[in-house]
């Protein structure tokens, strides 16, 4: 999105695929094995500190490259390696500031941009109230009809359907991203 012209493009998207490629094959068994000697010297605040160098590198890695840095945290996060310590270690550490302070404050944010008053014609209202009933109708649907088929009560499906439907923050983000491109 970033891009301006289609050599730029191809620049960024070599980029990304030398990025992903770095991370998932010299990064993720480096990443491993550095943990491992942390653990083993019973150090595991080197761990954590490892981890978040990783993630913040990765981040900062891909703005520069041209991507949003959420990609570069969420590429950081699939290469971390399966050690279930580390991993609970880490969700202790960051769960409850992300849960009780960051995450109110981005639905704060997030909310505070929103423009309601840009709807101000009954055809923006007809689509606006289309796309609602495709999106939620379509993640309750498909969510509780996938869950019967698996053998779930109904109560249990449309249950797990309309939890479904409160699982939009990964959208809130993308569009935040493109809010702010323009």
């Amino acid at each position: 999105a970033k891009a301006g012209s289609l050599m730029g493009t191809i620049v960024t998207l070599g980029s990304a695929l030398l990025f992903v490629g770095l991370m998932l094959y010299l990064v993720k068994p480096w990443l491993a094995k550095k943990i491992r000697q942390f653990s083993a010297a019973g150090n595991p605040k080197a761990s954590v500190a490892m981890v978040f160098l990783v993630v913040l590198t990765s981040a900062w890695i891909a703005e520069v490259i041209g991507i949003h840095a959420l990609f570069g945290a969420f590429l950081a996060g699939v290469i971390m390696p399966a050690d279930t310590s580390v991993k609970e270690l880490l969700t202790d550490k960051v769960e409850d500031i992300s849960v009780m302070l960051l995450l109110p404050i981005f639905f704060a944010f997030t909310g505070l941009r929103t423009q309601i008053g840009l709807l101000n014609q009954g055809q923006l209202w007809i689509v606006f109230v289309l796309i609602m009933l495709v999106a939620v109708g379509g993640k309750l649907g498909g969510s509780t009809l996938t869950a019967k088929l698996m053998g779930q009560s109904w109560t249990d499906s449309l249950a797990i359907g309309a939890l479904m439907n409160t699982r939009g923050l990964m959208e809130l983000i993308v569009l935040n991203i493109g809010y702010d491109l323009g």
